[in-house]
């Protein structure tokens, strides 16, 4: 995972998804999370990954068969909104990095009994935001987290300020109903705005 921000795309076809990921490259954000939720994610994974300078990974992942399909489809790592041990397991394997996702304490400690230090956190902004993330930081130290769900320009910059978050991911700035709309222009404007925000 690169970036302080993934942008996650769920996209109907995979001509929508390579566009919005040339509209975030133009926009000057380098990394995408295209979700396993609709049956366009294996090509638009493809197609994406050979985007020069987009780091391109698969979210949504939530079987062993998803994560080969990522793999072998060129995806750089995986993101899940659960940790299911199957599924982290066959990612160490394959070498693709892996996020597996959380809301609890409990889940956090079981997905680094797993090996994994990097964790979502989803969804973020039911579980509490910032404050939540800050506290579960406080006893799991060598952890860092991905907070999604909720995420938006507001909010932002107080996920960014947590030292323990690596990254955040959001569908602002890819909408489906951007994509659905033909409005590229509009993701990349939001990309680039994003890109300002890291910037600063």
């Amino acid at each position: 995972m690169k970036g302080r921000v993934v942008p996650v795309l769920t996209a109907d076809n995979a001509d929508d998804a390579v566009r919005a990921c040339e509209a975030i490259l133009a926009g000057g954000l380098s990394s995408v999370e295209i979700t396993f939720r609709t049956d366009a994610a294996v090509e638009a994974i493809r197609r994406a990954s050979q985007l020069d300078g987009l780091i391109v990974g698969a979210g949504t992942v939530l079987s062993e068969s998803q994560l080969a399909a990522a793999v072998d489809a060129g995806a750089q790592f995986a993101v899940a909104p659960s940790t299911n041990e199957a599924v982290v397991r066959a990612a160490h394997q394959s070498g693709i990095e892996v996020v597996p996702g959380a809301a609890t304490p409990t889940e956090i400690d079981r997905a680094r009994a797993l090996g994994c230090h990097v964790v979502k956190i989803f969804p973020a902004s039911t579980l509490g935001g910032p404050a939540f993330i800050k506290a579960v930081a406080a006893v799991f130290p060598d952890v860092e987290f991905v907070p999604t769900g909720g995420v938006n320009p507001e909010n932002l910059g107080d996920y960014l300020a947590l030292p323990s978050v690596l990254a955040c991911g959001g569908t602002w700035i890819c909408e489906p109903a951007l994509l659905r709309d033909g409005r590229f222009d509009e993701v990349e404007r939001r990309a680039r705005e994003t890109a300002s925000v890291l910037a600063a």
